[in-house]
């Protein structure tokens, strides 16, 4: 959790207004911070040990070296994988997402996993070219009695942003609620 903290504040846009954004749920935590990746660094650049880093906020860089809170530079990724190495059931994944990188740390309870969570992973993981709409119909599709919570989280927009994309497709006759709140489902009519 260090690493990645350290890391949002390191490799930030801090021209961008936006906030980093910690969020803890009961077997992840999500990290985002404003700008994507700085220079010609790719996601899969990212899943190697062997890239290039380049830092956008060089004296933060230093800063951050100087006091000892970072030991080289470029290697923060490979320590979190050398890290978490240890426990097969967590997972690190990362993307770009909006106008910022998304940072998650996650634990799978072989025991308590729900196979709807991880259909909905999966399906939003194959989605992030789409648009928020195709993917909270991918997440009903999967999952017909979704919260508007896990939509936030699936998503990555606030509970208006949700809110208001729900209330588009309803009013486009794409989607309907069928039952009350607290018992009842989305049913896809397109």
């Amino acid at each position: 959790m260090r690493e990645l903290v350290l890391n949002s504040i390191i490799h930030r846009q801090y021209n961008n207004i936006g906030d980093i954004q910690i969020k803890i749920f009961d077997n992840r935590i999500t990290i985002f911070n404003p700008g994507k990746l700085y220079g010609n660094l790719t996601i899969e650049d990212l899943k190697t040990d062997y890239y290039q880093s380049s830092a956008r906020n060089k004296l933060i860089v230093e800063a951050f070296f100087l006091t000892g809170d970072i030991e080289k530079y470029g290697t923060g990724f490979h320590r979190v994988r050398s890290a978490i190495s240890k426990y097969p059931s967590m997972k690190f994944k990362y993307q770009e997402i909006q106008d910022g990188f998304l940072t998650e740390l996650s634990y799978e309870d072989p025991y308590t996993s729900k196979t709807v969570d991880k259909t909905v992973d999966k399906t939003v993981d194959k989605t992030v070219d789409k648009t928020n709409e195709e993917i909270i119909l991918d997440a009903i599709r999967a999952n017909p009695g979704i919260t508007q919570q896990k939509l936030i989280e699936i998503t990555g927009l606030t509970r208006r942003g949700v809110e208001w994309n729900m209330k588009k497709l309803k009013e486009e006759s794409v989607i309907k609620r069928v039952g009350g709140k607290k018992y009842g489902y989305w049913k896809i009519l397109i």
